[in-house]
């Protein structure tokens, strides 16, 4: 009797392996839904605005934290709108807006009421814009150059703007350059963010002092950095595979992140990206999916397609919990908690 030897994965020809691969992922994310419920997402009294590409337009639509009740904030089918982040209060949202056609496209900084209504344009080409802890300033960066272009880091400046007064103020740092991602810490005093190659890094997540020139590298490998709502703690992208979590400590007089940890990892191809922290600090939503390519560009940038990714929410202890909340791959991206708070119209 002729006994056929079983072969190993590494005997498999590469068409094999890759099937083999991709079914193992297809695995981990049926297994990722069915801990739905071990997250009681249900029950938690927050709700999730993100950015997703349908009807070749990009909308911002909000969720409850288990996904349900999806609804379109924006419905403009001629305006892309991208990155939004509520106010503290949860009562507004910022975003970003591509607006025009061909050469006469720009991305500009906006805010709105959480139902949609009453939209506010804050400045012109401008970009990736947030609340100060105290729901008073949006903080936003200047687009480099006057030809649109997608690129992240094609910033030049950090700018400040007053909602009562409709004052613009730049931190007086003048070499401010190539950030993105920015965000506040607790205290309001600093402004976190990423730079690639300006400033005299090559790659480094700062903290910038936002009333003053100071400026901190802090260390940690990777980019887009969140601050925690209570100012104690930091998450960011430590890789394409891996988001990390540490706490931000400021007592020294020079900023700095210890206790790193891991919060969430996945398995190549399957990125993890955009990592935001819920308002009571138990959950964190991400953005995940393959590294489909557009236009040379990373599917992690903002206005670039992100075919088949997903929002997902994950225990923020670092247990490995973790759910997608949706289903669709309509390049979900860019998730930023809503706290549910009474219509407040300004």
């Amino acid at each position: 009797m002729m006994i056929r030897r079983q072969e190993s994965p590494s005997h498999l020809p590469r068409w094999a392996l890759v099937a083999l691969v991709l079914l193992t992922i297809s695995s981990r994310v049926v297994q990722a839904g069915e801990a739905r419920g071990e997250l009681n997402l249900s029950q938690v009294p927050y709700k999730i605005v993100y950015e997703t590409f349908r009807d070749n337009n990009w909308e911002l639509f909000i969720v409850n934290a288990d996904g349900s009740g999806p609804v379109n904030l924006t419905r403009t089918p001629d305006v892309d709108e991208m990155y939004p982040h509520a106010s503290p209060d949860g009562t507004e949202i910022c975003f970003v807006a591509d607006e025009g056609k061909g050469k006469q496209k720009v991305r500009n900084v906006y805010y709105m009421n959480v139902d949609g209504t009453g939209r506010t344009k804050v400045a012109t080409n401008a970009r990736q814009s947030c609340w100060s802890p105290d729901g008073t300033t949006i903080a936003y960066l200047k687009g480099e150059f006057e030809e649109y272009c997608v690129r992240d880091f094609a910033t030049k400046g950090l700018f400040f703007y007053d909602l009562k007064t409709g004052k613009h103020t730049a931190n007086p740092n003048e070499k401010i350059e190539h950030l993105y991602n920015i965000c506040y810490s607790g205290d309001g005093n600093w402004v976190l963010a990423t730079v690639h190659g300006g400033m005299g890094f090559k790659h480094a997540t700062l903290a910038i002092e936002a009333k003053g020139g100071r400026v901190f590298d802090l260390g940690i490998p990777g980019c887009r950095p969140d601050v925690s709502p209570d100012g104690k703690k930091v998450a960011w992208g430590a890789g394409d595979w891996e988001l990390a979590v540490g706490d931000l400590d400021f007592s020294t007089g020079q900023p700095r992140v210890t206790n790193r940890r891991a919060a969430v990892k996945s398995a190549e191809p399957i990125k993890i990206y955009h990592i935001d922290w819920s308002p009571d600090g138990k959950y964190v939503a991400f953005s995940r999916g393959p590294n489909h390519k557009n236009l040379g560009e990373a599917p992690e940038i903002v206005g670039v397609k992100a075919k088949d990714w997903n929002i997902c929410v994950a225990d923020a202890a670092g247990t490995g919990t973790w759910a997608a909340i949706t289903t669709d791959g309509n390049c979900n991206k860019e998730p930023d908690w809503v706290p549910v708070a009474e219509k407040k119209v300004r």
